[in-house]
């Protein structure tokens, strides 16, 4: 009994270290996402150059960016200064096919 109340008592005391640690792993991890985003622009670069101008059904690459420059704004304002309210947001378009 006292050795269950011990480890009740230690994983109480440990939860806001164990929280504080979570919220930098998840900013860690944030930061990492929206570098990624940056490192994609290239390849979507060069997908676009190799497109075919004549395809009757043409992916629309300028949608894309939009998309993936909104995401990555959205998380680099979100690491900045993370707010306490939700803020309105445009929806990505997700369809990029035209």
């Amino acid at each position: 009994m006292r050795i269950r109340l011990a480890l009740l008592l230690l994983c109480l005391g440990l939860s806001p270290v164990v929280a504080g640690a979570d919220r930098e792993s998840e900013r860690e991890y944030l930061a990492r996402f929206a570098h990624e985003l940056e490192a994609i622009m290239p390849l979507l670069e060069t997908a676009e150059r190799h497109a075919d101008p004549d395809a009757r059904i043409r992916f629309r690459y300028d949608w894309l960016r939009q998309d993936l420059e909104r995401v990555g704004q959205g998380i680099r304002e979100h690491l900045q200064a993370p707010r306490a309210e939700p803020r309105r947001v445009e929806p990505l378009r997700g369809d990029y096919r035209r």
